[in-house]
């Protein structure tokens, strides 16, 4: 089983490029196969899950063919509507054929899905969603089916307890396309992945009004065609990094970073003393000296994302004084705490609070990671402790990020990767 080793002390200097959003490009792969000619997808991570959503498709009869950054989707041959338990149970995003196989065949079988253990992520939303569109849904044997002779459009409403849903505002888009009449969703996600999937599907050849917004008009019935597209760059690798740099008080372009898809992320870092400026290339980030405590309560988009939770809190260890975040969004996501304590961290938990005693010394240890952001959370906080930070179960850290130990060694850092 292979490791992450990171020594800390080194400061971070240079350019680091930012991949494509992984968390934009799975939903725009299951959008694909609504086209009736190819599609050609640009700026595309080389990651695990990514690998994991191609082999969805082609067990749903299509092609997709990854070449390093760019992936080839041809649905003619999409004429199965199972997403098999194998592939599901490894990647919460693979629910998004249930959208798509409903859209295109009228019936969708899909695994209860899986991936990160943060906390319960029902999907009663998704099936409230198709339901509405005239779907009728059974849970059996570990299985979603969903069958609908004809879909009509419908006004959904998809707010959920912990804010509008993204998964469910996507399966509800993909199937409304297909849909006869206007779908109407109230309370829809406005996150930038969700707008790239509407953005992609126009171009196709759908009609959906009010991207960015919490409201979207969908008129069904449109043909669509294969197009070629360039998904949005990850706005969380960007913001990674970007603690990086700060943590390790260094100074690092953020190159193709989308400033717009982070404003929450550099209101607070500037909020505590870091110096963010936003230039044509990406964003700036360069440490300094008197950093200030922060409170950082984790909402939906416009807020700041709860993919970042983790990596802001690895931060505030290193800010003299008291800091309080408050996750409102997933229940289970202060697992890294832990970890994060016996490297020598003063962090309490209180129900979805975590009181940061922010300023000590961090010490090397080994450490397991959780989940996919904790990993990330893990090494930020290797950069500054004295030793060695020994990552163990990185296969969580190599569903989202692309190279990073690479990244960061190109920036100055003493990490590597071991088996």
């Amino acid at each position: 089983m292979q490791k992450i080793s990171v020594r800390g002390g080194k400061v971070l200097k240079g350019t680091v490029e930012i991949s494509g959003s992984k968390n934009a490009t799975l939903p725009v792969m299951t959008a694909a196969l609504l086209g009736e000619s190819p599609s050609h997808l640009k700026n595309i991570p080389y990651l695990n899950d990514i690998k994991t959503m191609a082999e969805v498709l082609r067990k749903l009869g299509s092609k997709a063919v990854l070449d390093d950054h760019e992936l080839k989707i041809d649905p003619a041959g999409f004429n199965k509507f199972e997403a098999p338990y194998d592939l599901v149970k490894t990647m919460r995003a693979s629910i998004y054929s249930l959208g798509a196989c409903l859209a295109r065949m009228g019936e969708a079988k899909v695994s209860l899905p899986g991936g990160c253990a943060i906390g319960a992520r029902p999907i009663d939303l998704h099936l409230k969603g198709v339901e509405q569109l005239g779907a009728k849904v059974t849970i059996e044997h570990g299985f979603v089916h969903a069958k609908a002779s004809k879909l009509k459009g419908a006004t959904i409403y998809l707010a959920g307890p912990h804010g509008p849903s993204v998964g469910a505002t996507v399966n509800v888009v993909l199937a409304a396309t297909a849909a006869e009449g206007t779908t109407v969703i109230e309370s829809a996600s406005s996150e930038p992945e969700v707008n790239d999937l509407v953005n992609f599907l126009n171009k196709m050849g759908a009609s959906i009004e009010g991207v960015g917004t919490s409201k979207l008009v969908i008129e069904g019935k449109k043909k669509l065609n294969g197009v070629e597209y360039s998904v949005i760059p990850d706005r969380v690798e960007a913001g990674t990094f970007m603690a990086a740099a700060a943590i390790t008080k260094g100074d690092v372009l953020v190159k193709d970073a989308n400033p717009g898809h982070l404003t929450a992320v550099i209101d607070k870092f500037r909020q505590i003393g870091v110096t963010v400026d936003v230039t044509k290339e990406g964003i700036r980030v360069k440490g300094g000296d008197n950093y200030k405590p922060a409170d950082v309560m984790i909402l939906p988009y416009p807020g700041f994302p709860t993919d970042m939770q983790a990596q802001i809190m690895a931060l505030l260890l290193t800010v003299p004084g008291n800091s309080i975040v408050t996750e409102t969004i997933w229940e289970n996501r202060f697992m890294h705490v832990f970890e994060m304590n016996r490297m020598g961290a003063d962090i309490t938990i209180d129900r979805s609070h975590a009181v940061v005693k922010g300023g000590g010394k961090l010490s090397g240890a080994p450490v397991m990671a959780s989940d996919l952001r904790a990993s990330a959370a893990l090494i930020l906080a290797g950069l500054v402790a004295e030793g060695e930070t020994l990552v163990q179960r990185i296969y969580h850290l190599d569903r989202g990020y692309e190279k990073i130990e690479e990244k960061l060694s190109k920036l100055g850092a003493d990490i590597k990767r071991i088996n």
